[in-house]
């Protein structure tokens, strides 16, 4: 389980992906599929903030066409 403070340095990293897809007005589909990740994942993902692998976000952050710098509070 993470710590309050990591939880909160994911949360906050979700928050800022899920605006960035709004603001290319895509569904979380159309971002998944485009990341190359599972669908039901990807809404895990924003919805429950679970532990962010690396690579997931890597995938993610190359489909909206966003550096790392964009998201990551580091």
């Amino acid at each position: 389980m993470l710590n309050p403070q990591d939880a909160k340095v994911i949360q906050n990293i979700t928050a800022k992906i899920k605006k960035l897809r709004l603001e290319q007005r895509l569904t979380q589909a159309q971002l998944a599929k485009k990341a190359g990740i599972n669908t039901n994942y990807y809404a895990k993902m924003e919805r429950e903030n679970p532990s962010l692998s690396v690579i997931t976000l890597k995938k993610v952050l190359s489909a909206l066409k966003v550096k790392s710098s964009d998201v990551l509070p580091f």
